[in-house]
C-alpha cells in the first residue's frame, strides 16, 4: 500500500472523525440538559435540540475555520487538521481550496450570524420560549439558501469546481452537505 493512499484515507477518516465527535459532543449536551428520564421534551424537539447543537458546532468550529483559514491564506496552503479536512472537501468542490469569493460570501455569514443563532435558539428552548419557532424558521431559511448560494452558481456554470464523477465526493461530500441543510 503506497504511503499516499494511507495518507489519503487518513485525512478522510479524521475529516469524519471531527464530524462524529461533534455530533456526539452535541449528544452529551443534550442528555444532559434533558436526561431521557425527564418527559421535558419529546423525541423530535430532542432531535432538533442535537441537531441545533451540531448546527452551532459545525458553523463556529468548522466553517469558523474555513473562514479564517480564507482570509489569512487558503485552505490549499494551510496546514493543520481543520484545514486538513477542508482540502478532503475541496476535493469534492475545488472552490473551497481557493478562497473563492462566492464560497466566502456565503460563510462569513453563515459563521458570524448562523452559529449564534443556533445558540439563541437552543437557550429559547431551554426556557421554552415560544419566539424558538420564529428563530428556528428565520435560520432554516438561512440553511437553505446558502446551499442553494453555494451550489446554484457552480451548477449554472458547468459544475467547474464540482467533482461529479467521483461517487464518494458527490454523493457523501455534496449531497450530504445539502441534506444537512434541510
Amino acid at each position: 500500500m503506497s504511503s499516499l493512499f494511507t495518507e489519503e484515507l487518513q485525512r478522510i477518516i479524521n475529516s469524519f472523525i471531527i464530524v462524529i465527535i461533534l455530533f456526539t459532543i452535541s449528544y452529551i449536551i443534550t442528555s444532559i440538559i434533558f436526561p431521557s428520564t425527564e418527559k421535558k421534551i419529546t423525541k423530535f424537539e430532542r432531535f432538533v435540540f442535537i441537531w441545533l447543537i451540531w448546527d452551532a458546532l459545525i458553523h463556529l468550529i468548522l466553517e469558523g475555520s474555513f473562514v479564517i483559514l480564507s482570509l489569512i491564506s487558503t485552505v490549499e496552503e494551510s496546514k493543520g487538521i481543520l484545514a486538513e479536512l477542508w482540502q478532503e472537501y475541496g476535493k469534492a468542490d475545488s472552490r473551497w481550496l481557493h478562497s473563492d469569493p462566492t464560497i466566502l460570501s456565503v460563510e462569513i455569514p453563515t459563521f458570524i450570524f448562523c452559529g449564534p443563532l443556533s445558540l439563541y435558539i437552543i437557550y429559547l428552548i431551554i426556557i421554552n420560549h415560544s419566539t424558538r419557532h420564529y428563530w428556528q424558521m428565520i435560520l432554516c431559511t438561512c440553511e437553505i439558501y446558502g446551499c442553494w448560494i453555494t451550489f446554484c452558481p457552480e451548477w449554472i456554470t458547468g459544475n467547474k469546481g464540482l467533482d461529479t464523477e467521483n461517487l464518494m465526493y458527490f454523493w457523501i461530500y455534496l449531497l450530504v452537505s445539502c441534506l444537512y441543510a434541510v
